[in-house]
C-alpha cells in the first residue's frame, strides 16, 4: 500500500473539489465561467479544504493487495477472523454472506479497501466470490474458505488498485483547553456564536440554542458538529441534558455565555479522561474526463 505525497493528495482532492463546484456553479450545464466569477469560486474551494485538512489531514492511500497479503500470512490473520466470525453470528446465514460480512469488518491498516463502497464490492469482492461453491457453516470452514477469498481479493487489488481517502482525529479536549485559556479569544468566539441568535425585547436568550451555538464554535475547538460522530453527540447530549439545555427557560447573554463557557469545560473533561478516535475511509472515485468541458474561462 503505496501512501501519496502531499503534493499529490491537493492535486487530486483539489482536481475533484473544483468540478464538484463547478458543476454547481454553473448548474451542471456547459456555460462559460467568468473569470472573476471562476476566482472566487477557486478562493472558497482552496480555503474550504486549506480548513477541512488542518483539522481532518488525509492520507491517500493506493491499495494494490501487497498489505492484504501479509496480512493473510500474518500471525495474526487466524485469531483476528476467529473473532470476527464469532462477532458476525453466522447461524443462520450461508457460508458465502459471512465471509462478505467478515470483509466488511477488514480494515484499511490490514490492506482491505472499504468493500461497503458499490465499486469495490462490484469489481474486488464479487469475482472473488465467483464460480464458488457455498458449503455447510462452521468455524473451521470459515477460516478455510475465507482465507481463499481473500487471496483472490488480494489478487484482484493488485490488477485494479483502489485508491482510498483515510483520515483519521482524535478528539481530547486540547482546543477546548487552549481556548479556555485565552480569555481574548474566548469572548470573540462567543460573540461569533451569538450573532445570529435571536434575543427576546430584554436581551434574553433561550436555553435551547445553546445546542445550536455550541455547533456554531466547534470547529474552532477542534469538536465535530452535532451529527458527525456518533459518540462525540452522546457526550455532548450527556453534558447539555445534566443543564437541563432544553428546558426553554429564557436568560441573559452574559449568563448564556458562562452557561456555554461550562458546557465546553465539561466536554474537555470528559474528552481528557476519555478521548474519542474516529476514522473514515472512502474510495476516491476520479471525475470523468467530459467533466474538462465546464472549465471554460471567459475573457
Amino acid at each position: 500500500m503505496d501512501h501519496w505525497s502531499g503534493d499529490g493528495i491537493w492535486k487530486l482532492t483539489l482536481f475533484r473539489n473544483v468540478f464538484q463546484v463547478l458543476k454547481e456553479f454553473t448548474h451542471g450545464k456547459q456555460q462559460k465561467v467568468s473569470k472573476t466569477g471562476l476566482k472566487e469560486a477557486l478562493s472558497d474551494i482552496l480555503l474550504g479544504m486549506a480548513s477541512g485538512l488542518k483539522r481532518d489531514p488525509i492520507v491517500i492511500l493506493r491499495m494494490d493487495g501487497e498489505d492484504l497479503l501479509e496480512f493473510i500470512n500474518g500471525p495474526s490473520y487466524e485469531a483476528e477472523m476467529v473473532s470476527i466470525f464469532s462477532q458476525i453470528g453466522c447461524e443462520d446465514a450461508s457460508l458465502r454472506d459471512c465471509i462478505t460480512k467478515a470483509l466488511e469488518k477488514l480494515t484499511v491498516d490490514q490492506g482491505m479497501p472499504p468493500s461497503s463502497d458499490s465499486w469495490v464490492m462490484r469489481n474486488i469482492v464479487e469475482p472473488a466470490l465467483e464460480s464458488w461453491d457455498d458449503k455447510p457453516v462452521s468455524q473451521e470452514t470459515f477460516l478455510e474458505e475465507s482465507k481463499k477469498v481473500a487471496m483472490r481479493v488480494a489478487q484482484n487489488l493488485k490488477e485494479e488498485p483502489v485508491i482510498v481517502a483515510h483520515s483519521e482525529n482524535t478528539f481530547d479536549g486540547s482546543g477546548i483547553k487552549r481556548l479556555l485559556s485565552n480569555k481574548f479569544e474566548l469572548d470573540k468566539l462567543l460573540n461569533v456564536g451569538l450573532e445570529n441568535v435571536p434575543k427576546d425585547r430584554n436581551g434574553k436568550i433561550s436555553k435551547e440554542y445553546l445546542r445550536v451555538v455550541l455547533d456554531v464554535v466547534a470547529p474552532s475547538v477542534g469538536l465535530p458538529q452535532i451529527g458527525a460522530v456518533e459518540q462525540m453527540d452522546k457526550v455532548v447530549a450527556d453534558v447539555l441534558n445534566r443543564i437541563d439545555a432544553d428546558d426553554g427557560k429564557m436568560i441573559k447573554e452574559d449568563e448564556f455565555k458562562k452557561l456555554l463557557t461550562e458546557i465546553m469545560g465539561s466536554i474537555m473533561l470528559q474528552l481528557e479522561g476519555n478521548p474519542i478516535s474516529v476514522s473514515s475511509n472512502s474510495v476516491v472515485h476520479e471525475p470523468l474526463p467530459s467533466s474538462l468541458s465546464l472549465l471554460q474561462a471567459s475573457t
